[in-house]
């Protein structure tokens, strides 16, 4: 008969863990954790960093100018044209040896914009100093023989009085003394010639430096390096009549040609609407300036200057532009004012009962309130607090805050 063995009572010191196992472990987490702290301190800072330069992006359009209620009475077109335009020529001809400016680059008056070759006027300038040294030179040593005449009258005059000179010898000695008195008067003069002189050929020297003759912009060069220029057309087109042609963008004005059989419409300061060829979207506010008291026979036609109430980089010499001449400005209607600007009724938003708008200044945007009139088909007509050309935010978060960094959606 099987004997049942008896029942095996646990063996607890088989779970006990080597010391050798235990410090291997310990030793693989201590560096462990310093790694992953490290990790996840560099995913938090590019996190950071991720998120701090995320910046709302807005789209934006531009104020326009209000429409005017003024009746058109007349259409024209013609040109932007600057009052003041210089084309820079020398005084003289001579050899370009340096040209200091470009195309573009704003100049001012008297600054250098070329130099020509110089080397025959300073050798007449230096010739002219050198004949002016030399006659005051005689000059001086004239004036020491005056002195010693003088001596020797004064000395005949005495002899002369107590009986022991001759009146010969003193008309002789008189005679001296003036002989030399006149010469010093002519020395004096030739120096005066001389310094004349100078003056002449230091102005040669200067008529080969060509200077700006007032503030403004380069819009042509004319000559380099090398050239010969003149102030008068040589033949063979070989000899260049000009430096630079310099335009005063200040001065910029339209210039049109009006019917003569509708001159009567045009007033000076008779309200005007530019609009440039190349921004058929942007309506100028001008004025008439003058009516030029001429026709034309050949066109039957009157020009007429017109003047831009606010200039803009944009606006170029030469641009075609279209202008209407606007009429008188009808009265206003129960005192409500005209509107002076138009923007997208997107851009318009309402903050506890005020409408306002935000700006775009830059990178950043700015809280604007603004007033009112009402609508106009998808735009909203402003009374105050905006201008037409002023930036405004049409879509972006509706959390905007005033001084926020923002981008532009292009």
């Amino acid at each position: 008969m099987a004997t049942t063995p008896p029942n095996p009572r646990p063996d607890l010191g088989s779970l006990k863990i080597d010391d050798s196992h235990r410090r291997a472990r310990g030793s693989r987490l201590r560096l462990g954790m310093p790694v992953a702290i490290l990790g996840l301190a560099v995913i938090a800072t590019g996190a950071f960093f991720a998120f701090r330069d995320q910046r709302p992006v807005v789209a934006t359009a531009v104020a326009r100018q209000a429409t005017s209620d003024r009746p058109a009475l007349l259409n024209a077109s013609g040109y932007v044209t600057p009052r003041r335009r210089a084309t820079v020529a020398a005084k003289i001809t001579g050899r370009v040896t340096g040209v200091y400016f470009d195309e573009g680059v704003h100049v001012h008056t008297g600054q250098v914009l070329a130099t020509l070759d110089d080397s025959d006027a300073r050798k007449a300038l230096d010739s002219a100093k050198a004949d002016r040294n030399a006659t005051e030179a005689g000059l001086e040593d004239l004036q020491v023989q005056l002195k010693n005449a003088q001596i020797e009258l004064h000395r005949a005059q005495a002899l002369q009085a107590d009986g022991v000179e001759s009146q010969e010898a003193l008309d002789n000695a008189r005679e001296a003394a003036d002989s030399l008195k006149a010469k010093i008067y002519l020395t004096k003069e030739e120096v005066a010639a001389g310094d004349a002189r100078i003056q002449e050929a230091q102005q040669g020297v200067d008529n080969c430096t060509i200077r700006a003759p007032f503030d403004g912009i380069v819009v042509s060069k004319d000559a380099q390096v090398g050239e010969m220029v003149s102030p008068v057309s040589a033949g063979g087109g070989y000899t260049r009549t000009g430096i630079a042609t310099i335009v005063d963008m200040n001065s910029n004005e339209i210039e049109v040609d009006v019917n003569e059989a509708y001159i009567s419409r045009v007033v000076p300061g008779q309200p005007v609407t530019a609009v440039l060829d190349a921004y058929p979207d942007w309506q100028i506010p001008s004025k008439v300036r003058t009516v030029i008291p001429t026709a034309d026979r050949e066109k039957a036609t009157v020009k007429v200057r017109i003047s831009f109430l606010k200039l803009d980089p944009r606006i170029l010499p030469d641009m075609g532009v279209k202008v209407t001449f606007l009429g008188q400005q009808p009265k206003e209607k129960d005192g409500e004012a005209a509107p002076v600007a138009l923007i997208p009724q997107d851009a318009v938003r309402d903050d506890g009962g005020k409408k306002i708008v935000f700006l775009v200044k830059g990178d950043h945007v700015e809280r604007r309130a603004i007033s009112l009139a009402g609508a106009n088909g998808p735009d909203a007509q402003v009374l105050a607090g905006l201008n037409s050309g002023d930036v405004v935010v049409v879509k972006g978060p509706a959390n905007l805050q005033d001084g926020e960094a923002v981008k532009i959606q292009q």
